[in-house]
C-alpha cells in the first residue's frame, strides 16, 4: 500500500433496513494469539448484487471451513448490515450476532470435518464497500479493505493469517465493467431475474481466485471503465496463470476520461512484473490489473487487482513510483503475508525497498540513491523515530502506516543487503519467498531464512533495527602524526551521539579519506558509544574523513535539526 490518504465521502444514507446494527470501529488491533481457534477457512463463494441507482447492496456467501479441533465456535467478522439468513450444512443454525461478530457453535462436528456455512445479507455499507460517485460524478462501486474492513461488506475471518480461495459472482449494471481478484471465470451474461440485489438491467461477472489470499486482499470493483493491455509478463514463470501460454496479462482499468492520463503511470508495469519475477521468484497470481478506483490510500495492493487513487490519475499525475511499490506487494504482503499487523514492515518495508530497486535496475544507481536519500529524509523528519518498527503498543492499526514501516524498514533491507552482499541477500530473499509462498509469517521467520542462507547470526542486526528505536548519529574526530611528514599514523575517534534512550549500534561499514596522493579506505565495525581506530603508514587526510561513503547505513546528520 502507498500511504497517501485520499478520502471519498460516503453517500448520505437514504434508507435504513430493519435490524441493521451499528458498525464497529475499524482498524482496532486484534488480541494476540490465535484469532479463530479450531477454524481454517478454505474457500469463500461470494455473490454480490449491485445497483446503479441505489446506495444499498445484497450479498450471499458460502464459507467452506476445515475444523482443526472438535466442536469449535466459528466467529465471522461482520458489521453494520442486516443478516437475513444463516445455515450450516443447509440446516438452520443457532448463532449470535453482536459487536461486529457472528458466533456459530459447531457442536456436532469433529476435528478434520469440512463444514459449509451459508449467509445472506443486505444493507447500506458503512465502510469497506464504497458506493459513491467518482471523480467525474459517475456512480461506482469499489471495495477498500485494509486493514480489517472486509467485515463491512463480507462475513469473513477478517485476519491476515487465514487465507482462502475465492469465487465471485457479481451482478452489476450493464454499463459497468467488473474487476476482482483472480481470473475471469466466464463471459458476462444477462442476469437472471431471481438474482440478488437491486432489480436493474444488469450483467453477471464471475471471477475465480485459485490460490489462497488474505481477506484484506479480497476485492471487487465495478464502474464504467476502459481496459488497456500493457503486455504479457512472467511467461512460463507464473504457476497460477490460467492462460495456455503460461503468461499473465498485465492491464490497467481506468475511467474513459482518464485513459490518456493513465498511460505514463502504467506503461512499464509489465517490465516491473518481469523484473520482480527474476529477482524474487514466480509471479504468484492469475493476472495483474491496475485499477483506478475509490480508495482512501494512494495505492492498495489487492492480490492481482491493485487499486489506485482515482484523483491522482484523473489529474494527470505520474504515479509510476506507486505502481512499482504496489506491484512489489504482489510478492510481499499478498503472497507472503505478515501474520501479525505489528509486523507490517514485512509487507510495507519490502514493497518500499523493492519498489525502489526497480528504478536501480531501469534508471541506474544515481536515481536509486536519490530515491533512497528521499526515504532517509522521511525517517529523519519522522515523528515516530523514538518508537521501534515492531511497536506492540499501537492499537490503532492505521497508525502503523508510518515512516518506520515504510522508509526505515526499506532501509533495514538495504543495510542487510550491504552487509551480506548482493549474491547472498537475493538468494535469501528468494528462499524466503519460496518457503513461505501463500503463507503468513513473522519477522523471526525472515530472520531465520537470512541467517541460514548467510551462515551468520543476525540477531544483533534485527534486535537493533527492528525491535529498538532510532538510528546512529556519528561525530568524527581525527589525529595524524608522522615522524617524517609523509606517511604516519591516523587515529579516528567515532562517537555515537544519538539519544541516550536509543541503542548503541553495531555498524559494519567502511571509513575513507582523501590525501594528496590517493584515496584510502578501510573496513571497520563500530560497536561502542566511543571508539578509536588506528591506521598505520598512511598519508595525511586532506579532506574530511567519511564513514559509509557508499550510503549503506541509515544514519543521522549531527547537524540536522
Amino acid at each position: 500500500m502507498n500511504n497517501q490518504f485520499c478520502f471519498t465521502p460516503l453517500l448520505i444514507i437514504s434508507i435504513l433496513f430493519p435490524q441493521e446494527p451499528e458498525p464497529i470501529q475499524a482498524g482496532v488491533a486484534p488480541p494476540s494469539g490465535v484469532y479463530a481457534p479450531g477454524i481454517n477457512v478454505l474457500h469463500y463463494d461470494v455473490e454480490i448484487g449491485l445497483g446503479k441507482e441505489t446506495d444499498w447492496f445484497a450479498g450471499k456467501v458460502n464459507v467452506k471451513i476445515a475444523l482443526d479441533e472438535d466442536s469449535p465456535v466459528l466467529p465471522l467478522d461482520f458489521s453494520g448490515l442486516e443478516l437475513l439468513q444463516l445455515s450450516v450444512q443447509g440446516n438452520k443454525a443457532i448463532y449470535s450476532y453482536q459487536d461486529g461478530v457472528i458466533r456459530i457453535p459447531l457442536k456436532n462436528f469433529q476435528k478434520d470435518d469440512t463444514v459449509v456455512v451459508e449467509l445472506s445479507y443486505r444493507g447500506i455499507p458503512d465502510d469497506g464497500l464504497i458506493l459513491n460517485k467518482n471523480f467525474h460524478g459517475e456512480r461506482t462501486a469499489f471495495v477498500d479493505n485494509w486493514p480489517n474492513r472486509t467485515r463491512f461488506w463480507l462475513p469473513t475471518i477478517d485476519h491476515p493469517t487465514d487465507k482462502a480461495t475465492v469465487h465471485y459472482t457479481i451482478h452489476a449494471p450493464k454499463e459497468w465493467k467488473v474487476i476482482a481478484n483472480g481470473y475471469l471465470f466466464k463471459d458476462k451474461v444477462i442476469t437472471p431475474k431471481n438474482s440478488i440485489g437491486p432489480k436493474e438491467n444488469r450483467l453477471t461477472w464471475e471471477w475465480d481466485v485459485t490460490v489462497p489470499i488474505s481477506t484484506y486482499n479480497m476485492v471487487i470493483g465495478a464502474a464504467d471503465m476502459e481496459v488497456r493491455t500493457v503486455g504479457l509478463a512472467a511467461c512460463n514463470n507464473a504457476p497460477a496463470s490460467q492462460r495456455e501460454d503460461g503468461c499473465i496479462e498485465v492491464t490497467y482499468w481506468v475511467y474513459p476520461q482518464d485513459v490518456k492520463n493513465a498511460e505514463p503511470s502504467f506503461r512499464r508495469a509489465k517490465e516491473m512484473v518481469d523484473y520482480f519475477t527474476e529477482i524474487i521468484g514466480p509471479f504468484p497470481f492469475e493476472k495483474l490489473a491496475n485499477v483506478q478506483s475509490a480508495t482512501r490510500f494512494g495505492g492498495m495492493e489487492n492480490a492481482s487487482a491493485i487499486f489506485y487513487s482515482e484523483s491522482g490519475i484523473a489529474k494527470g499525475r505520474n504515479i509510476e513510483g506507486t505502481v512499482s511499490h504496489e506491484i512489489a506487494h504482489q510478492w510481499f504482503g499478498d503472497a507472503v503475508t505478515e501474520a501479525d499487523w505489528h509486523h507490517l514492515w514485512l509487507s510495507e518495508g519490502f514493497a518500499t525497498y523493492f519498489g525502489v530497486l526497480f528504478f536501480e535496475h531501469s534508471e541506474g544507481v544515481t536515481d536509486f540513491r536519490n530515491r533512497m536519500n528521499n526515504s532517509l529524509q522521511r525517517v529523519l523528519k519522522s515523528k515516530v523515530t523514538n518508537r521501534p518498527i515492531i511497536d506492540k503498543e499501537v492499537n490503532d492499526l492505521f497508525k502503523l502506516l508510518n515512516s518506520n514501516n515504510y522508509s526505515k524498514a526499506g532501509w533495514v533491507l538495504h543495510m542487510l543487503r550491504g552487509i551480506l552482499g548482493d549474491e547472498i541477500f537475493f538468494k535469501g530473499i528468494q528462499e524466503y519467498y519460496r518457503q513461505y509462498l501463500y503463507k503468513a509469517v513473522l519477522t523471526e521467520d525472515f530472520q531465520k531464512i537470512m541467517e541460514k542462507t548467510s551462515e551468520q547470526d543476525l540477531s544483533w542486526f534485527f534486535n537493533q533495527w527492528i525491535y529498538e528505536p532510532g538510528y546512529p548519529i556519528f561525530n568524527i574526530e581525527e589525529n595524524w602524526e608522522s615522524n617524517d611528514g609523509t606517511k604516519g599514523t591516523l587515529e579516528v575517534k567515532i562517537l555515537q551521539t544519538q539519544r541516550s534512550d536509543w541503542p548503541v549500534f553495531r555498524i559494519p561499514t567502511e571509513i575513507c579519506w582523501q590525501s594528496n596522493q590517493n584515496n584510502e579506505c578501510r573496513k571497520i565495525t563500530i560497536t561502542k558509544k566511543e571508539e578509536t581506530f588506528q591506521f598505520n603508514s598512511v598519508f595525511k587526510a586532506t579532506q574530511p574523513i567519511i564513514v559509509d561513503p557508499d550510503g549503506w547505513v541509515l544514519k543521522g546528520d549531527p547537524n540536522f535539526k
